[in-house]
């Protein structure tokens, strides 16, 4: 097990040693119109360590123009045995990243580097509130499909109706699918968290995930309780916040 770096009341902080990963892509499986999982195998995966659904690795690639592009990933499923690595890419726009994923086939390479740590949540929380749009789906369906039957889960999430998803797992879960952000943002602040220990972790576009980090503030939520990260933001190439 890699070095704790951080103990925190809620949550713990694990580091990893950062590592560039050369892979080849092995598989595309279209998920609907909006996403594709794209399986990347390679010799390097095995030492890769993805401990939580919160971990990201920076994936790297050249574009047909000659740019070199780097983007932040959730790990979505990793299989040692088999050294094969998951990764769901939203399909819509016409960004470097996008385009290079609905024209991805087998035998493309790619580097992939991290992820640098992972934040290590108690097993025995009450409940948990997991709040995003499309791009925080797949940490979210990882999320729900790791997590044991015991607590309750609460799911928020803004996406067009063509990219929702039906979430596997056995944890008792509440989800509400909206279609405008202001319609997310005003049902997080109508809630009411349940009793007992919880975790808000909320994951999307810089100005949303703004939002929901307000309205938790507002609803007196303790800050080691919550984890919020703009995944990106509107007009910026690449970006990826951490919002505290």
């Amino acid at each position: 097990m890699p070095p704790a770096d951080r103990q925190d009341t809620f949550v713990r902080r694990v580091r990893h040693e950062l590592k560039l990963r050369e892979l080849t892509v092995a598989r595309v499986d279209r998920l609907g119109d909006g996403f594709a999982a794209i399986t990347f195998t390679g010799e390097a995966l095995a030492d890769f360590v993805s401990l939580s659904f919160d971990d990201h690795v920076k994936f790297m690639f050249t574009a047909a123009d000659g740019a070199q592009v780097r983007r932040d990933y959730t790990p979505r499923r990793f299989d040692r045995e088999a050294r094969a690595l998951v990764i769901e890419f939203a399909l819509h726009g016409d960004g470097k990243a996008s385009t290079w994923a609905r024209e991805a086939a087998p035998g493309q390479r790619v580097v992939v580097g991290g992820p640098r740590g992972s934040m290590i949540l108690p097993p025995d929380l009450d409940w948990q509130l997991l709040v995003g749009d499309a791009t925080a789906l797949p940490a979210i369906a990882r999320r729900l499909e790791e997590l044991p039957r015991a607590g309750r889960v609460l799911v928020r999430a803004h996406a067009a109706r063509e990219d929702r998803r039906a979430f596997a797992g056995a944890a008792d879960v509440d989800v509400r699918w909206f279609d405008t952000a202001e319609d997310l943002v005003a049902d997080v602040r109508a809630l009411a968290l349940p009793d007992g220990r919880g975790f808000a972790w909320g994951g999307g576009e810089a100005a949303l995930m703004a939002q929901v980090r307000a309205v938790l503030n507002d609803k007196g939520v303790p800050r080691e309780a919550t984890r919020v990260s703009a995944y990106w933001k509107r007009g910026v190439a690449e970006h990826h916040e951490h919002l505290e």
